[in-house]
């Protein structure tokens, strides 16, 4: 019987060939600081494709250059960030694989060094910039932000627009609004980073409005063929005066009636905690918006076995498994998940068919 795992998905008619996909894997490798993806983001994504990967998603790419993580980010806010990435698109769909991009803006938690540069902010003497943020309430160790007029909110709005129509003209499959991980749309949801007494804050209701406003027109730009996935994080684990799993299934609610197709669902990010780490410890989380939520929903957080990610689509607990770590460590992923599931591929790369997965002998005395 077919495995759960790598069994094809279907999305607004964009078909993934399997389950198995790369969460956006930040890379800060823009050595020119200039947004425009190059031959790493070429050679890292596209091995991943080649692998046999049924989505490849690229790392958190601001959609203005004040969203950047840090100064060595990927861009979507000029065209020839967007030239330069139809080149890593066409390759990966050269693999078999659906592109998708992750659309951010990374609020309070922008203009921070790379982990190999130094730690906390950037000064503007190198390169960095003021942040902006619902409410002047810093990350703890960064330099507190700005708090965003209704203006420019409206403007955040229009650049995820923006950042959607380039993504498409540069042949991406699948768009996603990335809510996730403490930057700038999670910062809105969460009472702890937003404090906001306007529209766009207080109630849950005001607190969402942003990212359902950033998911209409996500999903305007799009049309109806094209799917349109959001990453969130389901919960601040700071419960209960933080953003909680609860809270998450009533916006997945209102993502799939915005236009949604898919809730990737992650924890955390937003402030320091405590998190009881361990092998698919987010999938509950998962769970819980699939089920409650009523949307699709795909799990991620130390998945990194064949059988555990099979058996989490075959359960029913997700309908999609984004791995990350796993991916760096072998961009075969799914060519060695298959061969240990008894799955036969008809996408292995034919320049490595020499290469392939054999059953091991079985081992026999000497005197046999």
């Amino acid at each position: 019987m077919p495995s759960a795992l790598f069994s094809p998905i279907d999305l607004r008619g964009a078909t993934a060939r399997n389950r198995l996909w790369v969460s956006p894997l930040c890379q800060y490798s823009c050595e020119h600081q200039d947004g425009v993806p190059d031959d790493w983001h070429l050679v890292h994504l596209g091995s991943f494709a080649r692998g046999g990967a049924g989505l490849v998603m690229s790392e958190a790419t601001a959609v203005t250059a004040d969203g950047r993580i840090s100064p060595w980010d990927t861009g979507i806010w000029n065209d020839e960030q967007r030239d330069a990435w139809a080149r890593i698109v066409a390759f990966i769909h050269g693999q078999g694989a659906l592109a998708a991009i992750q659309l951010a803006h990374a609020g309070r938690k922008a203009s921070t060094y790379r982990e190999w540069s130094g730690t906390g902010s950037v000064p503007a003497a190198e390169g960095g910039w003021t942040t902006v943020a619902p409410s002047a309430i810093a990350f703890p160790g960064y330099e507190p932000p700005v708090a965003l007029t209704d203006e420019q909110i409206l403007e955040v709005v229009d650049a995820f627009g923006a950042a959607a129509r380039r993504s498409l003209d540069a042949g991406f499959d699948v768009l996603e609004v990335h809510a996730a991980h403490g930057y700038l749309l999670h910062q809105f949801l969460s009472p702890l980073s937003n404090t906001r007494d306007d529209r766009w804050g207080g109630a849950l209701v005001g607190r969402a409005r942003l990212l359902l406003h950033v998911v209409r027109r996500v999903r305007e730009v799009a049309g109806p063929s094209v799917p349109v996935l959001v990453r969130i994080s389901a919960t601040d684990w700071k419960e209960p005066e933080g953003w909680t799993l609860d809270d998450s299934v009533t916006v997945a609610r209102w993502l799939r009636e915005a236009g949604a197709d898919l809730v990737d669902t992650s924890t955390g990010g937003l402030v320091p905690a405590e998190i009881p780490v361990g092998p698919g410890y987010q999938v509950p989380h998962a769970a819980a918006v699939r089920d409650r939520g009523g949307i699709a929903a795909a799990a991620v957080g130390l998945i990194v076995d064949a059988r555990q990610a099979d058996e989490l689509v075959a359960s029913g607990r997700a309908d999609a498994v984004f791995a990350g770590r796993e991916f760096m460590r072998d961009p075969h992923f799914p060519l060695r998940a298959a061969h240990e599931l008894g799955e036969t591929l008809d996408y292995w790369p034919p320049q490595y068919t020499r290469a392939g997965f054999r059953s091991r002998p079985e081992v026999t005395s000497a005197e046999d």
